[in-house]
């Protein structure tokens, strides 16, 4: 059963605040941006977390590290935020990326990719696979590195994942995905069925952000469906998401088709829990749980010799 203070905490904070935050029929995008970045300021980082901030060949990125990481342990976490490709910087998800880094015992390097309309796609992707490719040219092994992403970003995760297999390129020793938003197409039966409960994100909120990315790029969005692309030869996969997400059938129809393609990919739905609860694991205790679980899978990953081809 939730505990009585995640409950307290969705009817008080996230079906107020956070869903007016994420309510862009009255807002600009300027805005919204705003608005999240002004929250982002009130953010207390855990005790001994340490920020260095680094340039990724033009790309505005931070090294986030818990205290207990040591500074000459190479594993790393590749992070990518969430925010719809229209929002969302290190600043916002400096918090948990700080608590990612201290689940997982790895540094985590989480990159300002560009966000759209100012850069449609494909400059997020793009933006992603350089920043593998910079890991990689800066002495990072491919075994050592876990690329992740919460929303949008665990969408921007996949696809560069997928572009690193087609490309020949080595592949990282794991990826995992909070929420993840794979798809621009809103069809999935969750939209529908989990509409009423889903305190964070509405259709149209979702739809506002895909005509921001792909509009005027006359790319058909169907194209760009994650989860209908071939997975085979991806390294273990762990997805984490809330029972009461429109998203959740991203989720689910991901699995299944990877686990069709002979992936190592393992799910993790959290009952009665919202788009990336996780964020709020300074509070809840179910989001501590879930980081807990993610971070038993990535040392996992980390530590044990490469097998993906």
């Amino acid at each position: 059963m939730t505990s009585v203070r995640t409950r307290v905490f969705r009817s008080t904070i996230v079906e107020h605040l956070i869903h007016n935050l994420t309510s862009l029929d009255r807002r600009t995008i300027d805005e919204y941006r705003r608005k999240e970045e002004a929250l982002a300021g009130r953010q207390i980082l855990p005790r001994g977390t340490r920020v260095e901030k680094v340039d990724i060949d033009g790309l505005s990125a931070e090294w986030v590290r818990a205290r207990d990481v040591p500074v000459g342990d190479a594993r790393t976490i590749l992070y990518f935020h969430g925010g719809g490709y229209i929002a969302g910087s290190c600043a916002t998800h400096r918090d948990l990326a700080a608590r990612i880094s201290a689940a997982c015992g790895a540094r985590a390097l989480v990159v300002d990719y560009r966000l759209a309309p100012e850069h449609k796609y494909p400059a997020a992707f793009d933006d992603g696979l350089r920043s593998f490719r910079w890991l990689r040219e800066h002495g990072v092994a491919s075994q050592q590195i876990a690329i992740g992403g919460d929303s949008a970003g665990g969408g921007l995760a996949l696809a560069t994942l997928l572009a690193l297999r087609d490309g020949g390129e080595e592949l990282p020793g794991a990826v995992f995905l909070l929420s993840p938003w794979l798809s621009q197409v809103p069809d999935g039966e969750s939209y529908d069925t989990r509409a009423a409960f889903d305190p964070v994100i509405s259709e149209d909120f979702a739809q506002a952000c895909a005509e921001a990315f792909l509009g005027g790029t006359g790319v058909d969005a169907r194209e760009l469906v994650l989860f209908e692309k071939d997975l085979r030869g991806l390294p273990s996969l762990f997805v984490q998401v809330g029972e009461d997400e429109i998203l959740l059938s991203d989720s689910l129809r991901l699995v299944e088709k990877a686990r069709d393609a002979g992936v190592d990919a393992r799910l993790d739905v959290w009952k009665e829990m919202w788009h990336v609860f996780q964020a709020f694991a300074v509070i809840l205790p179910e989001a501590k749980r879930a980081l807990a679980a993610l971070g038993s899978f990535v040392r996992e990953k980390l530590d044990e010799p490469e097998t993906h081809g």
